[in-house]
């Protein structure tokens, strides 16, 4: 696509915007021109008339019913006698009476009356393009709004870009990541522990624990199972046991548990759930998240994690007394822009392309708010 039809097919906010207003303050000139009050009569005229064409041009032309003729001249006739005297126009619907007032009438007939209106219809537009142009001033209004709200993200973006390139990557962000990792090993082998040995009903147990927990998001079991497990005998298995038995044939399976069908059903159906279960919910992230949030989080780690690993709950606390015993914050951004910054991105920042970048969009910002504050909502 050429820059030229780039441009088309993404025109400017702004300018569109601007001439938005200007087509619809020349639509309501035109409407003033002649007054609002007397284009609507004259609206109400002409959409009765033609719809009386519409109605009887079949009938009335040819050899159609006589009576249906002389019904659609008389209200014709009628319709024309009572228009109001000082009516736009008015002559126009009186032609186009007389010349619908023959012996006979062929579609011809009715085609030039149609075109005899065309000048009544061209005033009636008015009030219609004043209601389109009312219409695309509002979509432009919009469109301004979509691209403010798209510079929003954009500038938060390059303003966290800026921060991230302010951060020092030198920094000693291992302070971070040994507790971190510490605890995340630990407590990933200890939930692979209790998922191999505990009881399927004592896991399930400390999963609906969890549920009162909102930062520890691990996946509530599916009813059906949670409910097998609760009930019936293969409960008090571990999970891999469960598995195993989903594998067996039901000839195999007749021989480990009193209702293979039951197992087939909730347990079988369920394998994907299982396979997946793991620690990952009660690890901390790399990067870690603020310190408010962490704190958080560690408080809700500790009483899930107290449950399955007691011993675990020691690298956790080293990991919540990190913001107290660390520069916390300063390490954290290291560590994120350590993270995220991709090679480009370092290279903008470098060149100063990033600040370059911000400015603009906030220059843009600021046009786009004036043209919202100039052309208001109409």
């Amino acid at each position: 696509m050429s820059t030229s039809d780039t441009a088309a097919a993404n025109p400017d906010p702004v300018e569109r915007l601007e001439a938005a207003e200007t087509d619809l303050g020349a639509a309501r000139e035109r409407v003033a021109e002649f007054g609002e009050a007397e284009l609507e009569r004259l609206a109400d005229a002409h959409e009765e008339f033609t719809q009386l064409l519409t109605r009887y041009e079949e009938p009335a032309t040819g050899d159609g019913n006589f009576e249906t003729f002389i019904e659609f001249q008389g209200k014709i006739a009628t319709l024309v006698e009572r228009l109001p005297e000082d009516l736009l126009l008015r002559e126009v619907f009186e032609e186009c009476d007389e010349h619908l007032q023959q012996r006979r009438l062929s579609a011809s007939d009715f085609e030039h009356v149609r075109e005899q209106l065309a000048p009544v219809a061209d005033m009636v537009a008015r009030l219609e393009d004043r209601e389109a142009a009312r219409d695309e001033y509002q979509r432009a209004r919009r469109a301004v709004r979509d691209r403010l709200r798209e510079l929003e993200d954009r500038i938060e973006e390059l303003r966290r870009l800026e921060r991230l390139g302010a951060a020092d990557l030198d920094a000693p962000t291992e302070r971070l990541r040994e507790p971190i990792e510490t605890y995340n090993e630990a407590v990933s082998e200890a939930f692979a522990a209790f998922r191999r040995e505990a009881p399927a009903r004592e896991v399930f147990d400390v999963l609906a624990a969890a549920t009162a927990y909102p930062l520890v998001e691990f996946a509530v079991p599916p009813e059906d199972l949670r409910s097998y497990v609760a009930t019936h005998p293969p409960g008090t298995e571990p999970i891999p046991r469960l598995l195993e038995y989903a594998d067996y044939s039901r000839s195999k399976l007749d021989h480990y548990v009193e209702d293979p069908v039951a197992l087939e059903q909730s347990v079988g159906s369920r394998e994907t759930y299982l396979r997946r279960l793991d620690a990952d919910p009660l690890t901390v992230a790399w990067p870690p998240p603020d310190a408010p949030t962490l704190g958080w989080r560690c408080r809700e780690l500790t009483a899930v994690v107290n449950r399955l690993a007691p011993p675990v709950v020691e690298d956790l606390r080293d990991v919540a007394a990190l913001p107290r015993e660390t520069d916390y914050e300063r390490l954290r951004e290291s560590a994120v822009a350590e993270t995220e910054l991709t090679r480009a991105e370092r290279e903008r920042l470098e060149r100063g392309m990033v600040s370059d970048d911000l400015a603009a969009a906030r220059a843009e910002r600021e046009r786009l708010e004036t043209a919202l504050s100039e052309y208001p909502d109409r």
